[in-house]
């Protein structure tokens, strides 16, 4: 069996393929590295180099494999993608050849809800306060006042695979839950106890506002200025989905008036400019895009790709591959 690594020499690529994954990867068989010099490989690099490739690994950057790829991909049985979300690195044409795409998202969306977890007590609980009152030589806040995530009202926008791991994580705090999304079934919700409701609901009745959508053409946008505004005074509202997501204008706006709380893991521009208005805000945590995965994580998605690709090779079903239908519905 021929592995192609197409993401190329990098720390990032060493914090995924690291000894342990390498050693396990070439007793499965002959492991290729990209040399390019690339970060990861371009659509040219990957033509002259996918022939009699058996299985493709690829990661943030990689090139799409597309019908003009797959005119020179004679063998490949098995594409798996080290990232969480695929839209941007298969095509149609590779379903239609019967090609499985894995990918990490199953492991990386118990990893994020963790981090969403975290979030949402640290703001609830005014955790970054209490702290710069202790290291500034103090002990409390002058307003010292928190709160918990026992008996809340929770709403979640979209319903994939964060946010079902997230559903689980709130089980033990007793939350009143409510789910918008398109998708999800009502077996599921049934399962979580979570009740439907509309954005319009969440936004207006709901204590913690937690957003789970992707970001694609459908969702693009979907949080307006209408729904900001109704936010309850108090709320939490936790964004560690995408910035496409939200009128971001309108969220500073709000922001500003104090009148709720937010938790932001991402923006329209990254890094946050260091004159970016959201810095001044008190009533706001900034993360810098780290709700998930853990670094820890990356060597793990690779080894247990390669588990997949051993059980397929066995006849038997993978445990992280990502249907079509699925994919598209990605974050692009």
């Amino acid at each position: 069996m021929k592995i192609l690594i197409a993401m190329g020499a990098s720390e990032v690529r060493d914090s995924f393929f690291t000894e342990r994954a390498i050693e396990e990867l070439r007793k499965a068989g002959e492991v290729v590295f990209n040399e390019t010099g690339s970060f990861a490989m371009n659509k040219e690099q990957l033509i002259a180099h996918i022939e009699d490739v058996d299985v493709l690994f690829t990661g943030w950057g990689s090139a799409r494999v597309d019908a003009d790829v797959l005119a020179h991909a004679n063998s490949l049985r098995i594409h798996a993608h080290t990232g969480g979300t695929v839209a941007s690195v298969i095509s149609e044409q590779e379903y239609n050849r019967g090609i499985v795409v894995l990918s990490g998202n199953d492991i990386y969306a118990r990893s994020v809800a963790e981090g969403c977890l975290l979030y949402t007590l640290m703001s609830l609980r005014r955790a970054d306060e209490y702290l710069a009152a202790v290291r500034s030589g103090g002990w409390r806040p002058a307003v010292d006042r928190n709160r918990g995530l026992i008996g809340r009202k929770v709403g979640l926008v979209g319903y994939g695979a964060i946010a079902r791991y997230y559903a689980e994580l709130l089980r033990p705090f007793d939350v009143e839950l409510s789910v918008y999304s398109k998708y999800v079934a009502d077996e599921e919700l049934v399962r979580i106890g979570a009740r439907r409701a509309t954005l319009e609901e969440i936004f207006s009745s709901c204590e913690v506002i937690s957003l789970h959508s992707a970001q694609n053409a459908e969702n693009r946008g979907i949080i307006t200025a209408e729904l900001l505004r109704s936010i309850q005074d108090g709320a939490l509202f936790v964004n560690t989905a995408r910035p496409g997501l939200i009128d971001h204008e309108a969220l500073l706006q709000e922001l500003r008036t104090g009148r709720f709380q937010a938790v932001l893991d991402v923006y329209p521009e990254e890094p946050l400019p260091a004159d970016s208005p959201l810095r001044e805000l008190g009533n706001t945590m900034l993360f810098p895009h780290i709700a998930g995965p853990t670094f820890d994580m990356r060597e793990k998605v690779v080894l247990d790709l390669l588990q997949d690709v051993q059980r397929i090779g066995r006849g038997e079903a993978p445990h992280n591959a990502i249907p079509y239908q699925y994919a598209i519905r990605m974050t692009v």
